[in-house]
């Protein structure tokens, strides 16, 4: 089955295309896509935060995931505060 495992930063990304037997997990995509994963916290499937265990399907985009910059929350109610 073909994956893909991506990194991305505020203006650039690695992406790496992988064949993986049936049953390849989330954790074996990552680490055979050979990328950086110093700083991430965690990976999502299709955008859906997923577990090491999680199995794949074809098709299947792994995505690295990177701690905030800032509190979203926090950064509406600025915006609010200076209208």
């Amino acid at each position: 089955m073909k994956v893909e495992v991506v990194l991305a930063w505020p203006r650039r990304f690695q992406a790496v295309t992988l064949e993986l037997p049936d049953g390849a997990t989330v954790a074996e995509a990552i680490a055979r896509s050979g990328l950086d994963t110093a700083g991430t916290i965690g990976a999502a499937v299709h955008g859906v935060r997923a577990a090491p265990t999680q199995p794949l399907r074809d098709g299947d985009r792994v995505e690295l995931l990177r701690p905030l910059l800032a509190d979203p929350k926090e950064q509406r109610r600025r915006r609010a505060g200076r209208k």
